[in-house]
């Protein structure tokens, strides 16, 4: 392997540590919502989140076993009420935008946050 090719590699390799390093993380206006269901759930190391594409939110806390902790709670920024159409249909999975899950300190390891990710938020096929 030339010089070139060493360093286009190692570019390569950093490019896709900085992508992974971008993981979804809770906005400044959600933190105070996560917060307060972690207070309120003794059992919980994480708070489901899960943005719909009318802006509405869904959160739970999650336990060790990837079990509910809480109730589920659904809101909108800046508003009364969660919008009509999740009302109607509570926020339907096909509207989801975005979901994860936001760790408490101390995190649990890796292979604790991927089993409990399969199980909270399901898998996706990988395409290579």
């Amino acid at each position: 392997m030339t010089y070139r090719e060493t360093a286009m590699t190692k570019k390569k390799k950093k490019a896709a540590k900085k992508v992974k390093n971008r993981a979804l993380v809770a906005e400044k206006n959600e933190e105070a919502m996560v917060e307060g269901i972690l207070e309120g759930s003794p059992d919980g190391i994480g708070v489901v989140i899960v943005r719909l594409e009318c802006g509405c939110k869904k959160m739970a806390a999650v336990a060790r076993d990837g079990e509910p902790a809480s109730k589920l709670i659904m809101y909108r920024d800046q508003a009364e009420s969660i919008c009509d159409k999740c009302k109607k249909d509570n926020g339907d999975f096909m509207r989801v935008t975005e979901a994860f899950i936001h760790w408490s300190k101390p995190e649990p390891s890796d292979q604790e946050k991927e089993a409990i990710n399969a199980k909270v938020l399901g898998t996706m096929p990988v395409i290579h």
